[in-house]
């Protein structure tokens, strides 16, 4: 073990009296991404979403259900796991002035999160938005039908 491993692990776990090693909680924090580098993300697809997980495994039932409802509109978007990255998951809250994650952006601009995507499912408002970002809702093709 060379030196600056030692020292970590030294600071990371401290041995007790009775000779058991105890870890220490440490927290390394990054400063939240600048505004510009998270509207890059956002400006990078007509429909954007930061959450927790991806797509295919979704960590938190909001994500999973802002998921689904995209999945059932047929819409191809970004997604932005901020589990895997704390500058981002403060750097979109910053950025949206909205506490809460998952987050939907269409054509630029902040939708909400999964409370007010799933209202604008459920009264048709969503479609519209689709409809204004040039993405049609598989939904409002089989209305027409």
């Amino acid at each position: 073990m060379n030196v600056l491993t030692r020292n970590f692990a030294q600071n990371l776990f401290k041995y007790n009296g009775a000779g058991l090693i105890q870890a220490t909680a440490r927290c390394f924090s990054t400063p939240a991404l600048d505004g510009k580098e998270i509207e890059k993300l956002v400006n990078n697809s007509k429909v954007v979403i930061f959450m927790k997980g991806n797509p295919d495994a979704p960590r938190c039932g909001f994500s999973n259900a802002v998921v689904q409802i995209l999945r059932m509109h047929s819409v191809k978007y970004d997604s932005h796991d901020v589990l895997q990255n704390e500058s981002l998951r403060q750097g979109i809250k910053d950025f949206s002035n909205w506490p809460t994650i998952p987050q939907v952006f269409i054509n630029g601009e902040f939708v909400g999160g999964c409370d007010i995507l799933l209202q604008m499912h459920q009264n048709g408002e969503l479609i519209d938005e689709l409809k204004k970002a040039g993405i049609e809702s598989a939904l409002a093709k089989e209305t027409e039908k």
